[in-house]
């Protein structure tokens, strides 16, 4: 049996936006959750947050975007993600991104969108929920086929 571990996520700040206190709140939640948060600082682009996940080896990444690029990020990132072999890593994201956006995004493989307003306390549980149901079985499974658990 795996042994304890925290959840890890990285948020992120891709492109030119400029405001990331919404993103810094959240990433409070979630280290205050228990969570250990790597925070990717502002103008990232979407290599450099894939880069960022794999090197810290993420169970989540945490996409903030409030400049309307969302259809343009975070499409890239999934993309991204599966050819550097994360796909069972979380993404999930908020910011300004209209409903029918949203759920597009969800469509194609974006776990979940919060907008503005969204209590902490359902983005917290989102994320830990997530990765009881999806990423700690696929690391159970994955130290019994590496004989470590």
């Amino acid at each position: 049996m795996m042994k304890e571990r925290r959840i890890r996520v990285l948020i992120a700040k891709p492109g030119l936006d400029g405001h990331d206190r919404g993103a810094k709140v959240v990433a409070r939640a979630l280290r205050d959750a228990g969570m250990e948060v790597i925070y990717t600082g502002l103008h990232k682009t979407a290599e450099q947050i894939v880069e960022a996940a794999l090197q810290e080896d993420v169970d989540a990444i945490g996409v903030s975007i409030l400049s309307g690029a969302h259809m343009t990020y975070f499409p890239r990132i999934l993309n991204l993600m599966k050819e550097r072999g994360l796909e069972n890593v979380l993404l999930f994201g908020g910011g300004i991104i209209p409903e029918e956006d949203a759920r597009k995004l969800e469509a194609m493989g974006v776990g979940r969108i919060f907008g503005p307003g969204t209590p902490l306390r359902e983005i917290v549980a989102y994320v830990q929920e997530w990765y009881e149901r999806e990423r700690k079985p696929y690391l159970e499974a994955l130290e019994r086929e590496l004989g470590l658990g």
